[in-house]
């Protein structure tokens, strides 16, 4: 049954904040307020996270789930249209499709993302577009989903755009959005997940880890990516000790804030 642009609004608010929570909450809730003082080695922050500052951040996801919301029901209405190039049939391409088209939008969206987020990080578009993602300095799960109303107009526009360019079924779409989400949450986590040896490994240098984007935390002029490191090594904004596991920003020192989960 079709429904209004305003029932789909609401409706895809509620699965939006509701998945953004969930996995940010609940990546909060191990990794700071259970798990945090067995992992201080795994910590990459220099100062506990502060509580008015991911009061901002969830403030930030509110107006962005806002936007990602108007964005799905958009799509759903086009889909009821007939306009789009989404399709529910699993054979109508083959399984095989699926795989592909799942790597490939991840590829297309980490290459609109690395170059969208370049030009926002510019001295005359920073301050209106993308300071908001930046304004808790240290990143924590809640900082996954801050953003500026801009910038998340300009991130959405990418899924907006590509349904009516690339096949792809609903699957692959919710599959490209939770771990675009998933993805998001681990960057942002400020804790370091993967082992050292698969950072130095050939196939995971390929991937950004949590560390890559903490170094993009301190330092803007590094580290756009969101899945993978092509585009920051093709183009010189690779951390040049990132690859030697030097992490000069990570190491040497010793947190001793965990036992608490924020500041005031």
């Amino acid at each position: 049954m079709n429904h209004s642009f305003c029932f789909y609004s609401f409706f895809f608010f509620g699965i939006i904040f509701a998945r953004y929570f969930l996995i940010a909450g609940g990546a909060y809730l191990l990794f700071y307020l259970i798990l945090g003082k067995f992992l201080v080695k795994k910590s990459l922050r220099l100062k506990p996270p502060l509580r008015r500052l991911i009061w901002k951040d969830v403030k930030l996801s509110v107006l962005s789930s806002i936007v990602f919301a108007f964005c799905a029901a958009f799509i759903i209405l086009e889909y009821d249209l007939g306009v789009t190039l989404l399709y529910t049939d699993l054979h109508k391409y083959g399984l095989w499709y699926l795989g592909v088209s799942f790597v490939s939008i991840l590829i297309l969206q980490d290459t609109y993302f690395y170059f969208s987020h370049r030009i926002f990080h510019h001295r005359l578009l920073f301050k209106w577009v993308h300071f908001g993602h930046h304004i808790s300095g240290e990143p924590t799960p809640w900082n996954s989903f801050a953003f500026d109303l801009p910038e998340a107009i300009v991130q959405s526009f990418f899924v907006v755009s590509v349904i009516f360019i690339v096949p792809l079924h609903f699957f692959t779409l919710i599959a490209v959005l939770m771990t675009m989400t998933i993805w998001s949450v681990l960057n942002h986590l400020g804790f370091e997940l993967f082992p050292s040896s698969f950072r130095s490994h050939w196939f995971g240098r390929w991937f950004i880890s949590s560390t890559h984007h903490s170094i993009h935390h301190r330092n803007y002029t590094v580290h756009y990516g969101l899945y993978f490191t092509l585009w920051d090594k093709l183009l010189g904004t690779q951390d040049r000790n990132y690859d030697n596991e030097l992490h000069s920003y990570f190491a040497g020192y010793t947190t001793t804030f965990m036992h608490k989960p924020f500041s005031k």
